[in-house]
């Protein structure tokens, strides 16, 4: 094993703990419906204490006829420190997930985390709501376990095309998550439907943060609900990565912070970054 640390400075400053690399023994991957797949990972103890929001670069296998080169990063689906775990949620969409999707129990991943900004949760707090779509789905479920330890509750809306492609309803349930899903075939998925949902929540005093990923366009019914309302609230961002590290600049967006537009880059100064700073 190999550690790599990223630079002294990030954008939320403070101590870092080192990320590790390592050769992680496949336990399980199996399909969860039409798109996505689980797989499920032995890991050594830094990656199985990575918090709700981390990613990790994954070095994907090579599918028949085609070379991944990058590795892909991976948003932590589930984390069990106890038995030495680490989870991931993945829909296989190009040559490094239809890699991925052929390792087997026994088979090795190399991969290198965990990475970037978790989630934060304020003790204060008695309720959040968390808001995601597709893959941002696997990226908030691990809120749930973190919220639950820490005694606050949780409304999750969850949306997808289909009912079948809704992912991590189980999980949020399993930690006494109150759930409520949104699909486009059932045409209840736009986003006047979403912010009456969560008007309605936050009338009942059941939205004291918002956590979302996954949607620009939920994002933006976020983002006016947290001003009209004072909500704080944190966003995932989804970006295209090279190096993970910080280092190569490929996944730099930009905030609105103060008025002013900063350049930051989403692997070392997010993933997670504040909700009314983000740029859909």
């Amino acid at each position: 094993m190999t550690g790599a640390a990223g630079p002294a400075e990030g954008g939320c400053g403070g101590f870092r703990p080192r990320a590790a690399e390592e050769r992680a023994e496949v336990i399980s991957n199996a399909p969860v419906n039409g798109e996505y797949r689980h797989l499920v990972v032995a890991c050594g103890a830094l990656a199985a204490g990575a918090a709700p929001g981390q990613f990790f670069q994954l070095q994907c296998p090579a599918p028949p006829g085609e070379a991944p080169f990058l590795r892909r990063p991976m948003s932590l689906y589930g984390a069990d420190p106890a038995a030495g775990r680490v989870e991931f949620l993945y829909k296989v969409t190009g040559a490094g997930t239809r890699g991925l999707a052929t390792l087997a129990p026994g088979d090795r991943l190399p991969m290198l985390g965990p990475l970037g900004q978790g989630f934060t949760l304020d003790p204060a707090w008695r309720h959040i709501v968390a808001v995601g779509r597709g893959a941002g789905l696997a990226t908030l479920g691990p809120v749930a376990r973190a919220a639950e330890a820490a005694g606050i509750g949780v409304t999750a809306v969850l949306s997808a095309r289909r009912p079948d492609l809704v992912v991590s309803d189980a999980l949020f349930r399993a930690h006494g998550a109150a759930v409520v899903t949104v699909t486009d075939a059932e045409g209840n998925s736009g986003p006047a439907h979403v912010e009456r949902i969560l008007r309605g929540l936050i009338a009942e005093g059941r939205c004291d943060a918002l956590f979302t990923c996954g949607s620009s366009r939920l994002l933006r019914v976020q983002q006016g609900l947290a001003r009209e309302f004072g909500l704080p609230g944190q966003v995932a961002m989804e970006q295209q990565m090279a190096c993970g590290l910080g280092m190569c600049f490929c996944c730099v967006r930009d905030f609105n912070v103060g008025g002013e537009i900063l350049h930051r880059r989403v692997c070392w100064d997010g993933p997670v970054f504040d909700m009314l700073e983000a740029l859909p």
